[in-house]
């Protein structure tokens, strides 16, 4: 099941560059991503309580609130730089670069999670570097 959500995310996160590109074309792009975060905020509470789960929040130890707070703080950081990004380039070069954070998120969940790492996800994560770097040097038809 893991994999149908992990698809949905791609696609959606590829509608997601797409319709931000082209909503920060006559704004500031703190604005739109500003815009963007108080939807993400209705929709995930809503989600929240739609499927009842209020109650789990007196249940969060103070390490996990702390996890989850910083990693809310890079979100915030991160999509800046993505919304930046894409106001100032274009969407096919910009998005396979974000993307690399795959390869980060590997190197971290590595050394920080002590998660399990083959040849066949370093010569996939390999792949995909060099894959957006190709891309994003790649010279623009005219």
């Amino acid at each position: 099941m893991w994999l149908v959500f992990a698809l949905a995310a791609a696609v959606l996160a590829a509608i997601v560059t797409v319709l931000s590109k082209a909503g920060l074309k006559d704004i500031d792009s703190s604005v739109g991503f500003a815009i963007q975060s108080i939807i993400i905020i209705v929709v995930s509470w809503i989600v929240v309580a739609m499927q009842g789960n209020f109650s789990q929040l007196t249940k969060i130890d103070k390490k996990a609130w702390i996890f989850l707070i910083i990693a809310g703080i890079a979100t915030a950081f991160s999509s800046l730089a993505t919304f930046r990004a894409l106001k100032l380039g274009d969407a096919s070069t910009v998005n396979p670069i974000e993307r690399l954070s795959l390869v980060f998120a590997i190197l971290l969940a590595y050394f920080f999670l002590k998660e399990k790492v083959t040849w066949q996800v370093i010569g996939g994560a390999a792949l995909m570097a060099i894959g957006a770097v190709v891309i994003a040097l790649a010279k623009k038809p005219s």
